[in-house]
């Protein structure tokens, strides 16, 4: 519980942090969702209110199908596209990204902050990453490391569970082509991701 609370507070940069962890432990005991998304639907947070799944795509298409980027460089496309700076730095210390960066595990954190559950989250990076033809999809092996990467980043799912999933996406939903589509992991209610 300690570390959501602590994950939504990097994500929220909230100036009061104790007023911030009162609304947030409220909504938790009456079971809704919590401020870090009230604030943004609000426009409260400028970190999460500018970030969009669209600027994340053309963040996607800066990087140019790269898998490592310099924290230099990407920090400069971050800038250019207005992106907020704090949300910039949560996600390099939540990631513990240094000089090197990996994209796809960057992209993954950054989609975080938009996408509240690991479900969304998955569903945001697969349209960032897909073409803009057709139904978003990625391949199974790109799928299953964003996967096991947030699961792991959040240390809220099991890793037992997060096999589970993947071996019955696998064995029951995945074909010959070896793509996943997003329908495949929201409209199916015998894949749960959270």
């Amino acid at each position: 519980m300690l570390r959501k609370f602590a994950r939504a507070a990097i994500l929220a940069q909230p100036q009061d942090l104790l007023q911030f962890g009162v609304d947030y432990f409220e909504a938790v005991c009456r079971g809704q969702s919590s401020p870090v998304r009230e604030q943004a639907e609000r426009g409260g947070l400028c970190n999460c209110a500018e970030l969009t799944p669209e600027r994340l795509k053309t963040l996607h298409s800066q990087v140019a199908g790269r898998l490592i980027i310099s924290a230099d460089e990407l920090a400069q496309m971050w800038q250019a596209l207005n992106l907020p700076t704090d949300l910039f730095n949560s996600v390099m210390s939540v990631g513990r990204f240094t000089e090197e960066i990996e994209w796809l595990k960057f992209l993954a954190l950054a989609s975080r902050a938009l996408g509240v559950t690991i479900t969304k989250t998955l569903k945001i990076v697969c349209e960032v990453l897909s073409s803009d033809h057709g139904p978003p999809q990625v391949p199974f092996s790109t799928f299953q490391f964003l996967y096991t990467y947030i699961a792991a980043v959040d240390r809220e799912i099991s890793a037992s569970h997060v096999s589970r999933m993947l071996s019955y996406i696998e064995q029951e939903i995945i074909g010959p082509d070896g793509i996943i589509t997003v329908n495949d992991f929201t409209q199916n209610p015998r894949v749960r991701l959270d």
